[in-house]
């Protein structure tokens, strides 16, 4: 079986990538998590196939997944779920052998508990089965993003007699497909130890494939580079570039504020603010702006102004990549008041 991790950075294409490789002659089964990819991958596939989609190809979001092909053919019939509840279970002294452990007192799962639900009931052997059985090939999107219990399980379903093509940005890790306590919390402290998950059940590492963005400039990469270590070179020509500047003239900043086409960027509480601005790692997956407006926060910019910005937590430097990456354009880089 062929089985890869591929690694890739912010804008080098990793729909297209997927989207590229599927045919009509091979069922390919694809996963993603967010809303945001899935419609992506939807439209890309629809236009790869000139607005006819094929009945090889199936796409689903990760919660789906979960719930229609993996838990309603084996468990539907003995557990009355009326469907997945986003929260956390409220009530810390369950215990996991009772069922409101994994279900709500109005008969939902919670979201965070499913994947662990099914490992408890005893049937990965069985999905690994059904998912050998309909399709050729397993891929999943948007990889960095699956977390917590839902990492355990997926890690299992590895062993998959299937090809698989497992696609993320370890940097673009801003969300979790769930929290449960301490498991896996510390996924995400090192990038090795992370790939090393993948390279255990005998995966190819690839980071060398997409490492290069579409989106960023040769410069806008050089800023990532040095001031977030984060590894990430430009497609684009040397001719072709913008700039990552830092203002700090009053006038200018009052003319970038009151132009409606620069998107706003803030580590938190955009909505405060107003039409025009977002939290950085909400526009994850996002790929349509030109010149983008990154507001630091008092962290943010006493670690930048000292060259510092490595510093910054882990989760907080993923926003803040995912939000200068944004731009096809210019970043201006301005103290939030």
């Amino acid at each position: 079986m062929d089985k890869t991790i591929m690694l890739a950075v912010a804008g080098a294409g990793k729909t297209s990538y997927i989207v590229d490789r599927l045919s009509k002659e091979k069922r390919s089964l694809i996963v993603t998590y967010t809303d945001t990819n899935y419609t992506n991958l939807e439209k890309k596939i629809r236009d790869k196939f000139c607005g006819v989609w094929p009945d090889s190809i199936t796409l689903m979001t990760y919660f789906t997944f979960l719930y229609r092909f993996c838990f309603k053919p084996f468990l539907s019939d003995i557990v009355k779920a009326k469907g997945i509840l986003y929260e956390s279970n409220p009530n810390r002294f369950a215990k996991q052998d009772n069922a409101n452990y994994f279900l709500s007192p109005s008969q939902y799962l919670y979201s965070n508990r499913l994947a662990f639900f099914l490992e408890k009931m005893g049937l990965v052997a069985e999905i690994e089965a059904r998912i050998s059985k309909y399709f050729d090939e397993f891929v999943f999107d948007e990889v960095q993003d699956i977390a917590g219990r839902d990492f355990s399980f997926m890690e299992q379903l590895m062993d998959t007699e299937v090809n698989m093509l497992f696609v993320g940005d370890f940097y673009q890790h801003t969300f979790d497909t769930s929290r449960d306590g301490n498991v896996n919390g510390s996924l995400f402290n090192n990038k090795s130890a992370y790939e090393s998950h993948f390279l255990h059940k005998g995966f190819v590492c690839d980071s060398s494939t997409l490492k290069k963005s579409w989106r960023c400039s040769t410069n806008v990469c050089d800023y990532v580079r040095n001031n977030l270590g984060i590894c990430i070179y430009s497609n684009r020509s040397l001719t072709d570039n913008t700039n990552v500047l830092r203002v700090t003239d009053v006038d200018q900043i009052q003319k970038i504020l009151g132009n409606d086409r620069i998107i706003k960027l803030h580590y938190q509480k955009s909505s405060s603010y107003g039409s025009g601005h977002k939290n950085w790692g909400d526009t994850k997956g996002e790929d349509c702006y030109q010149d983008i407006c990154v507001m630091l926060n008092k962290t943010a910019a006493k670690l930048e102004k000292a060259g510092q910005l490595c510093g910054l937590a882990p989760s907080t430097k993923n926003k803040l990549y995912v939000a200068i990456t944004r731009a096809r354009g210019n970043v201006y880089i301005i103290d939030e008041v």
